[in-house]
C-alpha cells in the first residue's frame, strides 16, 4: 500500500517559518510527482507546490512563490516544503500527495495518493 506521512505542522506567528515533511512508502518514488496541497475551512483545496522527482523540476502557486520552497531527498523518499514569511492566510490543513507520470502541475493534475494532512496555523 502507498503511504504518505506528513509531519512538521504547527503554530507560528506571522513572518515565521515552518518546514513540512512527507515520507513516501510503498510507492515508486523515483520518477513521479509529489505535491503539497492545502485547504482552509470553507475554501477549496489549493495546489501549493509540486516536484517531478526524477528531474527536480518544480511548480508553485502564485500565492506562495518566493516564500515556499519544495525539495526532496530521493534516498529517503521524502519531500519537504519550506515555508518562510508565513502569513495568516497560509493557515490551512496541508496535504502531501503523489501521482504517477511527469505532469505535476498541482493546479491542474489529478493526484492519486494522499496523506492524512498536517495543520499549519499562522497567527
Amino acid at each position: 500500500d502507498v503511504q504518505l506521512v506528513e509531519s512538521g505542522g504547527g503554530s507560528v506567528q506571522a513572518g515565521g517559518s515552518l518546514r513540512l515533511s512527507c515520507a513516501a512508502s510503498g510507492y515508486t518514488y523515483s520518477s513521479n510527482c509529489m505535491g503539497w496541497f492545502r485547504q482552509a475551512p470553507g475554501k477549496e483545496r489549493e495546489g501549493v507546490a509540486a516536484i517531478f522527482t526524477r528531474r527536480g523540476s518544480t511548480y508553485y502557486a502564485d500565492s506562495v512563490k518566493g516564500r515556499f520552497t519544495i525539495s526532496q531527498d530521493n534516498a529517503k523518499k521524502t519531500v519537504y516544503l519550506q515555508m518562510n514569511s508565513l502569513k495568516r492566510e497560509d493557515t490551512a490543513m496541508y496535504y502531501c500527495a503523489a501521482k504517477d507520470g511527469s505532469y505535476c502541475d498541482p493546479a491542474r493534475a489529478e493526484y492519486k495518493y494522499w496523506g492524512q494532512g498536517t495543520q499549519v496555523t499562522v497567527s
